[in-house]
């Protein structure tokens, strides 16, 4: 019989990287998470992490293990979920989302949800895709809204198996300069273009996105300015201090004295979805949000 609580260490040790980070998230000391990983090692007779002085990997045995246990943990929180849910004939309903996709998407689609599960208590957590999608495969949250690069879906090593991604939408990336600027008047441009600009970016994933199609394109950028919000970030190319990279539904409001221009191809762009676990207690009331954001979609490429 394997141990829950060895798996949670484990799960711990993989999210964290080293014995002594995971025992200070568990409130632990390093050698009772070194003795659970062991005892655990022993219990399977097989090696579950490789150690090196520069931290610990999960071996393929390992990886394994941390897939149970995120299965596991997600089946404890549904249960308890579902013991709080008896005699109240309610459903609660958690949804982790991104900022700017859940300002477009969430509102139109969570009034579809209730009208139709009048029932169902909504929760929202902000989250970006890195912390949202591990927290489904956990069951803290039911689902999320997110969104990817180039590449696959973002995790960690030794992210379970079971995650259900249903594609909504592609959101490209526009150039944005001030009004007075040379290129403004410009119907599409080429990132070669704009090696000689400094920048200005709405958040870190979009500026090692940057940083990998300018190097493409055969120069390094400037970046003199990096936030967590695409709106001060088109203010502040606004105030004259760069030109900045922004994804399309983060174009609104407006702000005077700017232009937005299309990049020209291989244009750089989010890949917006929801992920869910499959097997899941609201299923009902998943797949009618995720119908509900699908038509709140399809009504955004309609205007």
């Amino acid at each position: 019989m394997i141990d829950i609580q060895r798996l949670r260490v484990l799960r711990a040790v993989a999210e964290h990287g080293s014995f002594n980070r995971a025992a200070a998230v568990l409130r632990l000391t390093p050698s009772a998470v070194s003795q659970h990983v062991a005892a655990l090692e022993r219990s399977l007779g097989s090696q579950v992490v490789a150690r090196s002085t520069r931290g610990v990997t999960l071996t393929p045995a390992g990886r394994i293990m941390v897939g149970a246990a995120e299965s596991v943990a997600a089946e404890l929180e549904h249960a308890q979920q579902q013991v709080s849910e008896l005699g109240t004939g309610r459903t609660q309903l958690t949804v982790a989302t991104f900022t700017s996709g859940g300002r477009l998407l969430l509102p139109g689609a969570f009034a579809e949800l209730t009208a139709a599960h009048p029932e169902t208590v909504l929760h929202v957590r902000e989250f970006e895709p890195e912390d949202s999608l591990p927290l489904v495969r956990q069951g803290a949250v039911d689902l999320a809204l997110a969104y990817h690069f180039d590449g696959p879906l973002p995790g960690r090593p030794g992210s379970g198996p079971g995650l259900e991604w249903t594609p909504l939408m592609d959101d490209p990336l526009h150039v944005v300069l001030g009004a007075r600027h040379p290129l403004a008047g410009r119907e599409v441009l080429d990132l070669a273009e704009l090696a000689g600009e400094p920048w200005v970016l709405g958040c870190l994933k979009t500026e090692a996105y940057l940083r990998r199609y300018a190097e493409q394109a055969g120069f390094v950028p400037e970046v003199r300015g990096t936030t967590s919000d695409y709106f001060f970030a088109r203010s502040l190319v606004a105030a004259g201090l760069g030109i900045s990279l922004i994804p399309s539904i983060a174009l609104t409001p407006e702000i005077p004295g700017l232009r937005t221009v299309p990049v020209g191809p291989p244009a750089p762009a989010r890949h917006i979805g929801v992920a869910a676990l499959g097997h899941h207690r609201a299923r009902r009331q998943i797949t009618t949000l995720i119908g509900a954001l699908k038509r709140r979609v399809a009504a955004l490429e309609d205007e």
